[in-house]
């Protein structure tokens, strides 16, 4: 299976590990952007064949983990109105707001439907005339143009009864919010190749001149993610801090002209609250006036609305990297997938998730056999 297989053979990933190995000198600590690049770490037992002195730190890359809190309870208030047809993608399904989810909104009445497609709540409008018809827009740069392009397709169409409730983001201005905290140890960044796909790479050099951090596009496959780390070491044992594409398969560094044409068309960009982090100036997008119509935070009057994060989930920590996921006292007792307390358990990106299903605390793996690439 080409670009799939290839990326998973355990004897390149050893190549890659003894690379690393004899090019290391000094403790380095790295942040993945990505919560998929974050599975495929904890999956394949990435985080623990690296030598001692490579550290990786998850970063806030889970799209759902990160959406806050004030917008789910805004989705649960407006799903639960009767007028509404609530369509969203699976995995929001069971992200805890302060007092339920999507899945106790359903369960009570409110029609609350899966879709695969932003497309398919068009469809869903178009089935329903009589019906007001919402969707969860959540995600980083890769699920804004899908998501932009329903929009246009709306307006287009005449679909007068559909909306978006909008909470995407931006990567750039959360590395950026990354390395102005004063806690932050982070040394480099993989950053996400799809995200990458998308915008290109034209907003990073700036970051990693100013911080003086090398930023490599890195892929998701394990020796993506092992060649990302690869690179990385090696600009920081030379004293670079550039930014390199180790993703060349899929990334151009112009990035789909196409999809950024429609984004700058239905989105304009606004400051945005990180669930866990706060708010980031230009972080995120917002519809831009001319779409204004679609938005569901316009079209619904859900202002005002009382929030309340558990006491007990260290959520935002992990988000920022501060703390692993293990070191939360709720992981695996009071907080499991089954009963989340916040969304890194419940996400298919989510860090939390990721050391629940694969990490297994306390055992050391030998190379590749223990934790085999597969």
């Amino acid at each position: 299976m080409k670009y799939l297989d290839e990326f998973q053979n355990p004897e390149l990933a050893r190549k890659l590990l003894d690379d690393i190995r004899g090019t290391v000198t000094r403790p380095w600590a790295l942040m993945e952007v990505c919560g998929g690049q974050t599975h495929t770490i904890i999956r394949h037992g990435i985080d623990q064949l690296l030598p001692e002195e490579v550290e990786l730190i998850h970063g806030p890359g889970c799209p759902v983990c990160v959406t806050p809190l004030a917008v789910i309870d805004k989705a649960l208030e407006i799903a639960a109105r009767p007028e509404v047809i609530f369509c969203s993608f699976g995995d929001m399904l069971r992200v805890p707001g302060t007092d339920r989810d999507l899945f106790r909104v359903r369960s009570e009445g409110g029609d609350v439907r899966v879709v695969y497609s932003p497309l398919d709540a068009l469809k869903v409008a178009q089935q329903n005339p009589h019906r007001e018809v919402v969707f969860f827009g959540i995600g980083f740069e890769t699920t804004a143009p899908p998501n932009a392009m329903a929009v246009h397709q709306a307006r287009k169409l005449g679909l007068d009864n559909f909306s978006m409730l909008v909470s995407h983001v931006r990567v750039p201005p959360a590395i950026e919010a990354i390395m102005n905290s004063p806690s932050c140890r982070v040394q480099g960044f993989l950053a996400a190749g799809h995200v990458c796909s998308v915008m290109g790479v034209d907003e990073y050099p700036a970051l990693a001149e100013r911080f003086g951090v090398p930023i490599v596009v890195t892929g998701f496959e394990p020796l993506d993610i092992l060649e990302g780390i690869r690179r990385t070491v090696r600009q920081l044992e030379r004293g670079e801090h550039t930014v390199d594409n180790a993703y060349p398969r899929a990334v151009r560094p112009e990035g789909n002209p196409a999809a950024r044409a429609m984004l700058a068309d239905v989105f304009e960009v606004a400051d945005r609250s990180w669930r866990g982090i706060g708010t980031i100036p230009a972080s995120g997008w917002r519809l831009s006036e001319r779409y204004r119509r679609y938005d569901a935070e316009h079209r619904f009057s859900v202002e005002g609305i009382a929030t309340r994060e558990p006491a007990a989930c260290r959520s935002g920590e992990v988000l920022q990297g501060l703390i692993k996921p293990h070191e939360c006292q709720a992981f695996g007792t009071t907080c499991t997938p089954r009963t989340p307390l916040g969304a890194t358990m419940v996400s298919s990106e989510g860090a939390c998730a990721a050391y629940y299903l694969y990490r297994r605390l306390g055992a050391a793996p030998t190379p590749l056999e223990a934790t085999p690439v597969v």
